[in-house]
């Protein structure tokens, strides 16, 4: 292989190991193994395991990004929740090395992993991810400047995503689908309760349910709240 194909090599092992379990519990001597080729070769290529984690991370927060890209076409509601469901395939392929990614990193270990610099760079990583999904949401609304009550909609929307994601991994004890379908109508009640404050939310609300159909998933929650009045 050629110097970068072997990188790339060695990425994808190492982001499968650390996928799968805490980049703590994994070793080089496993990435090795599992790439096929020797320790020191391993460190030919990379100066430890930091850097090796490190871009590890990195490929996993750019995939993580590209979940929330999507063509602008269809209902709203119906966008949001492809975009739920490939967040959600994320978060099950790589259950251990999302939590890792979300919480900052491991531990501090003796091969330097959790080090102020490297929490420095997954918070970087981190931050990159949620700007993406933040400028896509955007993008989905129609809107290139956003309000303050706009931008605190749709950022702690983001953050409830994650925060979902990682208690649905503790225990998988509520059905994915159903999570992906709520966190959907969770972003249509930010902008619900937002709009009942303000004028332009309000406007942004009636848009994005304009197009709405009558079996789409926006009008599903209002017929599930509907359903719960005496």
């Amino acid at each position: 292989m050629g110097v970068e194909e072997r990188r790339q090599q060695l990425i994808g092992v190492a982001l499968d190991l650390f996928s799968r379990r805490s980049p703590d519990e994994v070793s080089i001597d496993e990435i090795a193994t599992a790439a096929g080729i020797s320790r020191p070769l391993v460190y030919h290529y990379f100066p430890g395991k930091l850097s090796l984690y490190e871009a590890a991370l990195k490929r996993a927060s750019e995939d993580l990004a590209a979940r929330f890209a999507e063509p602008h076409e269809g209902p709203l509601g119906a966008r949001l929740l492809r975009v739920m469901c490939r967040y959600f395939d994320f978060v099950d392929e790589h259950g251990p090395g999302f939590a890792a990614l979300m919480r900052g990193g491991p531990a501090v270990s003796a091969d330097g992993i959790g080090t102020k610099a490297h929490v420095s760079t997954t918070n970087a990583l981190i931050d990159s991810v949620r700007q993406a999904a933040y400028e896509q949401i955007l993008a989905h609304l129609g809107v290139l400047d956003a309000s303050p009550r706009l931008e605190l909609v749709v950022r702690s929307w983001i953050s409830l995503a994650e925060s979902t994601a990682l208690l649905w991994l503790d225990g998988r004890r509520v059905p994915r689908a159903e999570l992906e379908l709520q966190l959907v109508h969770d972003f249509a009640a930010l902008v619900a309760v937002s709009a009942a404050y303000d004028a332009d939310m309000a406007t942004l609300l009636k848009q994005m349910v304009k197009d709405e159909p009558a079996d789409g998933t926006f009008a599903e929650l209002v017929g599930r709240l509907i359903a719960l009045a005496p």
